[in-house]
């Protein structure tokens, strides 16, 4: 367990727009000081991303042994063990390519490890720049009978491309399947589909029941988005970077920097300044 002099128990982070700079990587201040903290308190990513793109920065960090939160909550992994699963299940996924078959939007298909791409083009690269991880070059409806087969669904689903076919695929979606998917549009040309049940928030509980034993108020949270909105306003102390939509620094305890100007590493210093 953490120190108990620490003014909190556990730090939340969410990577795309709240730890990273403006290349899109950790700079030298924001690794040094978790590296300060990381024997004191645990430090926890937390994101929208698939594993592999979010271990290169738990391995800079010096964090390998802290627990994953994966697909916006979808995926909680433990020592590499899969801890809670919340997946879209297969039927819907084939409402979508069939529905997608004259729009022919990009779609990749995240399942666990797994990143599947019908080719690998604009959309694809873009995103393998961003994570640093390869996707997968496969049949899509091939990967789909397979989960079939495996009874396993999506953790998430993007569909990226012309912002208003990527529009038609939401009014589809919110028609026919409002009760059982979560649709986030992280920008114009995406959209980022998830099961219903999950949230980063239910992500959190999870571990602050099951691995931390702890509670929400001695917990610490940093975010930008939309998807960062309920973690940011229901832990003990919610931080919004400078760059954070204005309904999340609404629901913040604090605003701080910017992410590419070291947001979350100056609030660190800050918060724990005795510890440093």
């Amino acid at each position: 367990m953490p120190t108990s002099n620490l003014p909190y128990d556990v730090i939340f982070s969410d990577i795309d727009g709240t730890l990273l700079n403006k290349d899109r990587e950790l700079s030298e201040r924001t690794k040094t000081v978790i590296h300060k903290l990381k024997d004191q308190i645990p430090i926890v990513l937390i994101s929208s991303r698939m594993p592999d793109a979010m271990r290169h920065l738990q391995k800079e960090l010096e964090i390998e042994n802290q627990p994953l939160i994966c697909y916006n909550g979808g995926l909680t992994l433990i020592d590499n063990a899969e801890k809670t699963s919340n997946a879209i299940p297969v039927p819907i996924l084939e409402k979508l390519m069939e529905f997608n078959n004259d729009l022919n939007v990009h779609l990749s298909l995240y399942k666990a490890e797994e990143w599947h791409v019908r080719e690998n083009d604009y959309w694809a690269k873009r995103e393998e720049n961003n994570t640093k991880v390869s996707p997968k070059i496969s049949d899509l409806n091939v990967v789909r009978e397979s989960w079939q087969r495996d009874e396993k669904g999506a953790h998430k689903i993007m569909v990226m491309g012309d912002e208003e076919k990527v529009q038609q695929i939401s009014t589809f979606l919110s028609d026919n399947f409002s009760d059982d998917l979560h649709l986030y549009r992280s920008k114009p040309t995406y959209l980022e589909i998830a099961h219903k049940s999950i949230s980063k928030l239910s992500g959190i509980d999870y571990l602050l029941d099951n691995h931390f034993q702890t509670t929400r108020e001695r917990s610490l949270a940093f975010g930008d988005n939309y998807n960062d909105l309920e973690m940011i306003a229901n832990l003990g102390h919610g931080v919004a970077v400078g760059n954070a939509k204005d309904e999340v620094k609404a629901a913040a305890d604090q605003i701080a920097d910017t992410g590419k100007n070291d947001g979350v590493a100056k609030t660190l210093e800050e918060i724990f300044t005795e510890f440093l």
